[in-house]
């Protein structure tokens, strides 16, 4: 069946190659699809017709970086934090104690609620990471979760050492625990950082996970300058994340490589660092996404519209930057090219604001202004219960 979504006030397509946005417009949508977009008044007929009353629409945010699969709280952590203690990564040790701890059903209702949290703001694709389970037993059930909500599910297992010799983890995340994750995963992931894993150990378990079939992504930069965001290049990596902390050296390495900086604001926020500079990697010819690192310890938002006015209000970008960053070049990040633009042949994936224009997102900030979102062509019901 195909409807017409007309009555457009500001069409936002994120469409590198056409018109970012259009005026006056209209949408058509077959099935799942996107079949047709263009001004209203030239709109083509279709089975079914929904005026939005001079709203904006926007493709739905392409969250690429999130860590759901997870049991506890750290809410006085983040009370110590805004009383001058410095964050660092060890809490992560606190999650995952509470997370082996939670049965199968815990943590698949956690998800649930915190996925659907996310369509209410507009996020209509998702990654989620494992990370908190760092045994063969709890990274596996964790991405057996994460699966059930999305394909894009990322093996976390080197987050932290959670305990013993560090060479031996490594080893155990690379052999057991990735033959028991794979089978669940499209990603792997290496929290390469002060604190966590090295640049040697970094590039030993992605190059596992690669033998194994699975994609590599990387953590890096975000506590102090080191050599991730340059390792993440060298490997050519489809985008790192984070990148808070960056030499000259490593801003022509991304654009070089082409590997996408995936930006993450609300962890700036949560955590009283320095917010990346998004204003230099654009002006240098870097590509920027942006996500919500929606995690338990470091940033506890589902929010991509609050990310999105972090990024206009504290790194430079304008508004139609900070959409096109957490729409179409999300998609990138996650070598999507099915979602992130609203333009012929693209799945039907939108949200509707209760606002005229894309800019209303930064202007407005912290206000549920998100209206309606559809996937795959049909409005998204929320759930009563989960």
């Amino acid at each position: 069946m195909s409807v017409l979504i007309t009555n457009i006030g500001e069409l936002f397509t994120s469409d590198p190659e056409g018109p970012p946005t259009m005026e006056a417009a209209a949408l058509v949508v077959d099935g799942a699809t996107v079949a047709w977009t263009g001004a209203a008044a030239d709109a083509p007929p279709a089975d079914e017709r929904v005026d939005v009353g001079g709203r904006a629409v926007l493709p739905g945010f392409v969250d690429s970086h999130s860590h759901l699969v997870f049991a506890g709280d750290r809410a006085q952590e983040f009370a110590a934090r805004m009383a001058g203690t410095p964050y660092a990564a060890g809490g992560i040790r606190t999650t995952v104690a509470a997370t082996r701890a939670a049965t199968d059903e815990q943590l698949t209702g956690h998800v649930a609620r915190l996925v659907e949290e996310m369509r209410r703001q507009g996020t209509t694709t998702v990654e989620i990471k494992s990370g908190y389970g760092l045994t063969v037993h709890d990274e596996a059930r964790s991405l057996a979760v994460a699966r059930q909500f999305t394909e894009e599910t990322t093996y976390l297992g080197a987050h932290v050492v959670p305990e013993g010799d560090p060479q031996e983890y490594v080893d155990l995340v690379t052999g057991a625990m990735l033959d028991a994750a794979s089978p669940h995963a499209r990603w792997i992931d290496v929290f390469c950082e002060r604190g966590a894993f090295d640049a040697d150990q970094a590039r030993t378990i992605l190059r596992a996970g690669a033998a194994a079939g699975l994609r590599g992504r990387l953590h890096a930069n975000q506590l102090t300058y080191g050599e991730g965001v340059q390792l993440a290049a060298d490997l050519g990596l489809v985008a790192v994340d984070h990148c808070t902390y960056l030499a000259d050296a490593d801003v022509a390495a991304l654009r070089d490589s082409g590997t996408i900086a995936t930006l993450l604001p609300g962890v700036e926020f949560s955590t009283r660092q320095p917010y990346p500079d998004a204003r230099r990697l654009l002006d240098s010819g870097v590509d920027v996404a942006l996500a919500s690192d929606c995690n338990p310890g470091s940033c506890f938002t589902s929010s991509m519209p609050l990310c999105i006015a972090l990024a206009v209000r504290e790194m430079g970008m304008t508004p139609a930057e900070a959409v096109h960053a957490a729409t179409y070049v999300g998609a990138r990040a996650l070598d999507r090219d099915d979602v992130g633009a609203l333009v012929p042949g693209r799945r039907a994936d939108l949200v509707v604001l209760d606002a005229p224009s894309h800019v209303h997102l930064a202007y407005r900030p912290g206000v549920p202004i998100v209206t309606a979102t559809w996937v795959g062509g049909r409005p998204h019901v929320r759930a009563t219960a989960v």
